[in-house]
């Protein structure tokens, strides 16, 4: 299958108003602020998020300029149901709630024809895409392969740009490219839209991402392209084969890196304050051992390294976890070879042959500072395990950051009671603010949200050549120096959504400066301005509907 559709957002729709035929003349003036009324009381009235869902996929490819005011106006309460957690249930029934084509599909199938339909598909565009988000569905959310129906999550990450980041939506491509699936209960369906076998193996991918790369980057030679819930093999070889050579990266193991890393300076604060603990003797115990657990480990290392710790030093202060347990060095899979490479990395040298099979031996062994939760597996974070952290730690740090709720290690009402409240928590999806003991306590949601926006923007907007792992650092730190001083004194550990322009502007302009001092960039008009001057200069080139 290689469909060559429109982008999602065609050209804005004038109001009815606005038309100088008859016909548009005889019917009735509706303006843009009306309209905004109206699909706020539809929403309203529809009896289910998917249903919500659906309705404002319709809006954003009919009117965009009112789907994104929607947006604009009720982003904490419209980003759940046009992203995760809602996104998931729709990329679960893509093909069967399909409304038609939203962006590109492309099939392995067609992997030699890729310059060809990249070329032609740009000669019908009036605006060229500017950013590009790009899935092989085949690590969907925590929901496993979900084939074509990853095309949901191009989409959503790309509402969030626009919303989040003032990316222009006339330059947003999704992709989903299709190599098959190995879910047979996809696979069967018969009103599924993808290839009907078997997911090809990573030779063949690589052939087919090496063909694609090539081709999006000639055809639209300015993109900056997201990789997007890739297989864990797949995601870390596609990013170091392709990091330095395309502009380019991997949200899941770079973004959710970033962003947890912006969390963690403010808990690691925090806890450190409760306990006289020096900063540099935290301990982190991740449950997961994916993608994304071992890139969110490796970019929290530099805050170890930024207390003074050599490189060896810092990654001794993780502990990792996987369905087999603590990942040793005496562990038969390791012995064999037969461990994942992703995994290599995080191999632990210091257990003196002694193995340890689940979260709980791991945690009395460790007695960590940290728990972070990257297993998509619901309720991973038990009551006595919860309960030891707090009696570890005055201020236990718990992250459990699996998506879509569904999979989330640990509630945030649950912490708070088994902790007594002492809890400094993060998870991937949002929770409600809760009541404890007479205080309203709000959860921190170590959303990507808050940085994949500013990273694209920033890139962009310095026309960098490349995003260089220090670059993806820098926008951490901007991210944690974007709170207020009133986010500080509540104890919040990331700033309210309600601010994310301001903030994906801080994120965007810290890139920025990152970029300059590794002269990766090519725009000389952001050179010499000031870290205030760039923040400006970031809100300044923003898209509002």
């Amino acid at each position: 299958m290689a469909v060559t559709q429109q982008v999602i957002t065609p050209p804005l729709t004038p109001p009815l108003g606005a038309k100088k035929d008859l016909a548009g003349s005889l019917l009735p003036h509706t303006s843009h602020e009306q309209n905004l009324i109206r699909l706020q009381r539809h929403l309203l009235s529809l009896p289910n998020d998917l249903l919500r869902h659906s309705h404002l996929a319709k809006i954003r490819q009919k009117d965009p300029r009112l789907f994104f005011a929607a947006l604009r106006d009720d982003l904490t309460g419209l980003a759940p149901i046009v992203y995760t957690p809602t996104v998931g249930e729709a990329c679960q029934k893509y093909s069967e709630v399909f409304q038609g084509p939203e962006g590109l599909y492309l099939s392995i199938d067609d992997k030699d024809k890729l310059p060809e339909l990249l070329t032609a598909y740009r000669d019908t565009l009036d605006n060229v895409p500017r950013i590009i988000v790009v899935t092989d569905g085949s690590r969907i959310l925590g929901l496993g392969d979900l084939g074509i129906g990853g095309m949901g999550i191009s989409v959503g990450k790309l509402n969030l740009y626009v919303a989040g980041g003032g990316v222009d939506p006339h330059g947003c491509l999704p992709i989903v490219l299709d190599m098959g699936t190995d879910n047979q209960k996809i696979r069967d369906d018969p009103v599924y839209i993808g290839l009907r076998r078997p997911r090809a193996t990573l030779e063949q991918a690589t052939e087919f991402m090496d063909a694609f790369m090539e081709a999006a980057s000639e055809a639209f030679p300015k993109v900056v392209i997201q990789h997007e819930d890739f297989y864990s093999e797949a995601a870390f070889a596609f990013l170091e084969r392709y990091q330095n050579q395309y502009r380019m990266f991997n949200d899941d193991i770079q973004g959710t890196g970033s962003v947890i890393l912006g969390g963690f300076f403010a808990a690691a604060r925090q806890a450190s304050k409760a306990s006289g603990l020096p900063l540099k003797d935290h301990k982190v115990v991740f449950l997961g051992g994916g993608s994304a657990a071992v890139g969110v480990a490796k970019e929290m290392m530099n805050f170890f390294m930024m207390e003074g710790l050599t490189e060896q030093e810092a990654k001794e202060r993780f502990w990792l976890i996987d369905t087999k347990g603590l990942i040793t060095h005496t562990r038969h899979d390791v012995i064999s070879g037969k461990i994942a490479s992703h995994k290599k990395y995080f191999i632990r040298e210091d257990t003196e042959g002694k193995e340890y099979a689940n979260l709980a031996e791991v945690v009395d062994y460790v007695q960590p500072t940290a728990l972070v939760g990257l297993s998509t597996v619901f309720g991973a974070f038990p009551e006595p395990v919860v309960r030891k952290m707090a009696q570890l730690n005055k201020a236990p740090i718990i992250f459990p950051l699996s998506n879509p709720t569904s999979k989330c290690e640990l509630a945030f009402s649950d912490a708070l009671e088994w902790t007594d409240g002492r809890v400094l928590f993060a998870s991937g999806s949002p929770y409600p603010a809760q009541q404890y003991e007479g205080r309203t306590r709000v959860a921190g949601q170590g959303n990507n949200f808050y940085v994949f926006p500013g990273i694209g923007f920033g890139a962009l907007a310095c026309g960098a050549t490349t995003i260089t792992d220090r670059m993806i650092t820098a926008a951490a730190i901007g991210l944690s120096e974007s709170r207020t001083q009133e986010e500080i004194a509540a104890g919040l550990l990331y700033p309210r959504l309600e601010r994310i322009r301001q903030v994906s502007a801080a994120v965007s302009a810290a890139l920025v400066k990152q970029a300059q001092k590794e002269g990766v960039d090519t725009n000389e008009e952001l050179r010499g301005l000031s870290d205030e001057g760039l923040r400006e200069a970031m809100l300044a080139m923003q898209w509002h509907p």
